[in-house]
């Protein structure tokens, strides 16, 4: 190993692996380092048509032919069958009532399907991140980028715009130099220790934790709907093979299936719920069986992984570092902040961090007062993004008793999702993720936000109240509009979404 590297990177979770591999291909020396060791148990991830837009950019762009075989389910199952992973074709949300069995109507409006993909083969992914996770770290060695495992970095201190790391770890290294530093650690806990600055939550609007495992064998959602008689003919594809939620008066549940009989289960649960504070994990995770008999017939059935083995609770999800760089470092997306899951935001903010920040140092390889422009360009996109991805989310727990609001809301986040990834199919610059930059975008969303908060602090929401608010949501979305989302012949199913990939 040498003992100096122009870019040391901590986390080696499939953000700083990638970004690791393309940095290493861009000519630059890089070190790795991992606090843990892999495989290691990490929670599902869904990709979405623009993570894989980006993973075949970033492919063809750092000479990393082999990542283009992710980025679709066809050609992950041909190349790799035996990294695990489940098939995505779109999002499906169904709404429960508390104490009743789940029930619909031809309107399907208990029902909301969201195609992202037009067949199995170009399907999105479902990721078990303990197996991609851990091959990443097998290309990441087989480049020979010297990487670190069970090693954590104690201290940090920087002359001379060179940083002196001291680190502790089974090997006989007690410190290495770089030039810059990259956390891509998923969380605020290193920028804390290392540079005081601190992550809270403070700010957002959103307010909610996760209770979740993984579960084995556990059966599927269409099974029960077709054990109550609930007519299936005109859904775009299996909700099973999507990123399947189900929406609670109190949050949401994901499930995720892989193609081992393995589910991601979890609550994600309104934190302003105060009586949730008062129960343990074991009494929130019963208390919602409980309440809701399908999710009860669901689980009964099935078995704990034996990674983790265990129901894990979170503290507030929601998480912001006060700062996204300094003198010699920044700090990765998805260690910066965390909304929630809710839109399966995760992985595609990940890489077009990665997609950001490998240009960025690629074309500074000095590290020099040149790319504090652009870094300080960085945070600033990076906490708008984070921004706008709080208030669709925060609008969807508004809505969660609601779901003819539920459903109208969310409409904005496909709305732009959908035109952000129209600008990147037709080589038309994005700088932020979403769109979240464009002011039309901000002021469309900010002003139904707004409208949103007055119909939900009503005492009643009238079929009146409801059909009105979907009507504005309608009316403003109309120019960007281009996949009929609430179109009222679509009965809440949407074949027609998908760009042209």
């Amino acid at each position: 190993m040498s003992n100096h590297y122009d870019i040391v990177i901590a986390g080696s979770g499939f953000t700083g692996a990638i970004t690791a591999l393309a940095l290493h291909n861009c000519g630059l020396t890089v070190c790795l380092i991992e606090k843990g060791k892999h495989p290691r148990f990490a929670i599902g991830e869904s990709s979405t048509p623009v993570a894989d837009m980006i993973l075949r950019s970033l492919s063809a762009q750092y000479d990393l032919p082999w990542l283009y075989d992710f980025s679709r389910y066809g050609s992950w199952q041909q190349s790799h069958p035996e990294i695990v992973c489940g098939i995505k074709r779109g999002f499906s949300y169904f709404k429960h009532h508390p104490g009743k069995p789940f029930s619909t109507d031809a309107g399907h409006s208990n029902e909301l399907l969201v195609a992202a993909s037009e067949n199995d083969i170009m399907s999105d992914t479902n990721w078990l991140r303990a197996d991609f996770d851990a091959f990443l770290v097998s290309k990441v060695k087989a480049y020979h980028i010297d990487y670190l495992d069970c090693t954590e970095i104690t201290s940090a201190t920087r002359s001379n715009r060179q940083w002196l790391f001291n680190i502790n770890g089974p090997g006989k290294i007690p410190s290495i130099r770089s030039s810059f530093f990259i956390d891509a650690t998923g969380s605020g806990l290193l920028a804390d220790k290392l540079f005081s600055v601190k992550s809270s939550a403070e700010n957002f609007l959103t307010n909610s934790f996760a209770v979740f495992s993984h579960f084995e064998h556990l059966p599927r959602w269409t099974t029960l709907l077709q054990e109550s008689n609930i007519p299936m003919q005109d859904y775009p594809y299996d909700p099973d093979d999507s990123a399947l939620h189900h929406v609670l008066d109190e949050g949401w549940v994901w499930a995720l299936r892989f193609n081992n009989n393995r589910t991601s289960w979890g609550f994600a649960l309104n934190g302003n719920d105060a009586s949730f504070q008062k129960m343990n994990t074991l009494e929130i995770w019963n208390r919602m069986r409980n309440t809701y008999p399908d999710i009860d017939h669901i689980l009964k059935r099935g078995s704990l992984s034996p990674q983790p083995g265990r129901i894990i609770q979170t503290g507030r999800l929601q998480r912001k570092l006060e700062k996204c760089f300094g003198d010699g470092w920044l700090a990765m997306p998805h260690t910066i902040g965390f909304v929630d899951p809710l839109f399966s935001t995760g992985i595609a903010y990940s890489l077009a961090g990665i997609e950001r920040i490998v240009q960025m140092l690629s074309e500074n390889r000095n590290f020099d007062e040149r790319l504090y422009d652009q870094l300080k360009e960085y945070e600033h996109i990076t906490f708008e993004e984070l921004k706008l991805i709080d208030m669709l989310v925060a609008g969807c727990y508004k809505t969660m008793k609601h779901f003819p609001l539920f459903t109208a809301w969310s409409m904005l986040y496909f709305t732009f999702t959908i035109l952000y990834e129209q600008r990147r199919l037709k080589h038309q610059p994005v700088t932020y993720f979403l769109e979240a930059g464009n002011h039309e975008v901000q002021k469309i969303v900010q002003t139904t936000y707004k409208d949103l908060l007055k119909l939900t602090a009503q005492r009643t929401i009238s079929t009146k109240d409801a059909d009105q608010f979907t009507n504005t949501v309608r009316e403003r979305i109309a120019p960007f509009n281009t996949a009929g989302l609430l179109d009222l012949l679509s009965k809440n199913m949407y074949y027609h979404t998908v760009a042209v990939l």
